[in-house]
């Protein structure tokens, strides 16, 4: 198992259509799409964004992660997190987002938000051993190389009005048309490995 950054921008954008397709499902309207085309349109544009994968020794992906820098430049969030579904015919790898989140916690300034207890001590058990209390009870974990030692000085990660995105689809037909070929497109070329 390593991690691989996805630095090539078909092979990026084809991951981001998954990671969002499977982070919010088939019936999210168009929160996927918005939350695909804000982060190609604005986050990676600004050089913000990187989308990693955990590959097995195959290099076929396993999990994907899309981590989102903070303003100051000096941590990552996690924004989007999935485990892809793995082929009958291999061995199966156990919880292969929380194996990433591992990896990459070892080496990155990490921050990950948990939306409930259970996923709180998975991504504890992933070596997420810090966590603090956000302003509306959410639960934040921080890596042992993420610089922060409080709430106060916790800066807030680079984002995009995920509603004004929405807006620019309905009122732009063809930016709408382009973003979902791009979308539809990064899905059916979803590579089999990466390296």
């Amino acid at each position: 198992m390593r991690v691989v950054h996805i630095n090539n921008p078909q092979q990026r954008e084809a991951c981001l259509a998954r990671l969002c397709a499977e982070a919010y499902g088939q019936e999210a309207g168009l929160r996927p799409l918005a939350i695909f085309a804000g982060t190609l349109g604005v986050l990676v544009k600004q050089e913000a964004a990187r989308v990693l994968a955990l590959v097995d020794d195959r290099s076929r992906p396993m999990a994907l992660a899309l981590l989102v820098l903070d303003e100051l430049g000096s941590s990552m969030t996690v924004m989007l997190l999935a485990d892809l579904d793995q082929p009958p015919h291999q061995e199966m790898v156990t919880r292969p987002a929380e194996r990433l989140i591992a990896e990459l916690a070892l080496k990155a300034p990490l921050r990950i938000d948990a939306v409930d207890a259970e996923q709180q001590a998975r991504f504890r058990e992933a070596g997420i051993t810090r966590w603090l209390t956000g302003k509306a009870g959410g639960r934040i974990g921080l890596g042992p190389k993420h610089p922060a030692t409080s709430l106060e000085d916790l800066p807030r990660a680079l984002s995009f009005d995920e509603t004004a995105v929405i807006q620019s689809f309905k009122r732009d037909r063809e930016l709408f048309d382009d973003y979902k070929a791009r979308f539809i497109r990064g899905l059916e070329s979803f590579p089999a490995t990466l390296r």
